[in-house]
């Protein structure tokens, strides 16, 4: 690959994970303190996510995959987002917010799967060379959270400015799209079904039953996940944790360490025992969070946000990489496309209802919650969704 394309590349993988880490991590505390949104209203505002996740596959698959150009369509998906989050930095109140991001996460999740597919046409070895491309979109959304702490922005009650750095950073990114190296549509003059869009051939390994239930964990897994994502950034806020989303983003930090570490550990424990892992992992950063505090016991918070390279590299990667070694040529990417729909879509639709619900539940006044509570209500999913999988999940031919 020509140095001028790695470039490219890697500022087009950079912004696009910066433009998510952005604004993301705290909108939870912006909805709550500047909007007055309750906790459901929240886990709504986040459920766009999955929404978005829902329809990607539609619009990569009925309109980028057959007739346009992948770099023409993530520089309009951009454009029209820096649009939207210029809107959504200045709307008065939910009722106009959550319509503006519910278009613009429709707009925004496609682009994952584009910057991919762009990354790739360039790579003669794929394995080798898309790594070093991706860890900048992670880079990305760590350099995200370390400008809004060090800017102070959550202290400050300036959140506002996160949308419209969000904006900005659209913008570079959609009128540079336009300078992309073209990879023009696979599918061109194709027939593509709605099956073969969400992977409905891919269903029949369901049949399986360490398959299923390995599947229906996924999607249960999910649920606290949500609740991280939902808020983790309003918890430490409400405790009075400093640059709150710039110790966030050494969850990402861990996140990298661990990815470079799992190909050593996959070996020694194989997929299994790694699932289970990432499973506990979830249980006890819930119980630091629920027993942590911004005094002594600061301590927990830290290693709780640091858990999140274990929580999310031991079981999402590693159930992507069971999915592949399971489904075969035949049905490998209708596989990979089923389980995610299942996981960012419905598990995460579902996560982010219920995390809402029981952050509300456990209001104690303006801007104050029970943590405690809230905290082990997640933690306790998580521990029902590791008991049944253990006792289950019997694989022992893919587990090797």
């Amino acid at each position: 690959m020509k140095l001028a394309t790695r470039i490219q590349l890697s500022t087009m993988m950079f912004l696009n994970f910066f433009i998510w880490g952005a604004w993301f991590v705290t909108m939870g505390t912006y909805l709550q303190k500047e909007l007055g949104a309750s906790g459901t209203e929240t886990g709504i505002a986040y459920g766009t996510q999955s929404w978005g996740a829902i329809l990607a596959p539609f619009i990569i698959g009925l309109i980028a995959d057959r007739f346009f150009a992948a770099q023409k369509i993530l520089g309009i998906l951009h454009l029209v987002g820096a649009g939207l989050m210029w809107y959504i930095s200045s709307a008065p109140g939910f009722g106009q917010f959550f319509p503006a991001l519910l278009v613009y996460m429709i707009c925004y999740m496609p682009t994952l799967a584009l910057v991919n597919a762009i990354s790739f046409k360039q790579m003669s070895n794929p394995e080798k060379e898309f790594p070093s491309i991706r860890v900048l979109g992670t880079v990305g959304w760590i350099v995200a959270g370390l400008i809004i702490g060090w800017l102070a922005w959550e202290q400050t009650g300036s959140l506002e400015l996160t949308f419209k750095m969000t904006s900005i950073a659209s913008l570079v990114l959609g009128v540079m799209a336009f300078t992309l190296p073209n990879t023009p549509p696979p599918k061109a003059g194709q027939t593509v079904t709605i099956g073969d869009i969400v992977g409905l051939d891919s269903l029949s390994m369901l049949k399986n039953p360490s398959y299923l239930v390995f599947f229906l964990a996924s999607v249960a897994i999910c649920i606290p996940l949500a609740f991280y994502y939902s808020f983790a950034n309003p918890f430490l806020n409400e405790l009075g944790v400093e640059a709150a989303a710039s110790k966030q983003s050494l969850g990402q930090v861990s996140e990298v360490l661990f990815m470079l570490l799992m190909p050593i550990i996959f070996v020694r424990w194989g997929v299994k025992r790694m699932l289970l892992v990432g499973m506990a992992a979830w249980i006890l950063r819930y119980i630091l969070f629920a027993y942590g505090d911004n005094g002594a016991n600061a301590w927990m918070l830290l290693v709780g946000i640091l858990l999140h390279g274990i929580c999310y590299d031991f079981f999402f990667v590693t159930g992507h990489i069971y999915t592949d070694r399971f489904a075969g040529e035949k049905y490998k990417s209708a596989a990979q496309g089923l389980i995610t729909l299942a996981t960012y879509g419905i598990g995460m639709l579902i996560g982010y209802s219920i995390s809402g619900v029981v952050a509300d539940a456990y209001k104690t006044g303006e801007n104050a919650h029970n943590w405690l509570n809230i905290w082990l209500v997640p933690a306790a999913i998580a521990g029902v969704v590791l008991l049944i999988f253990a006792l289950m999940f019997k694989d022992k031919k893919v587990n090797a």
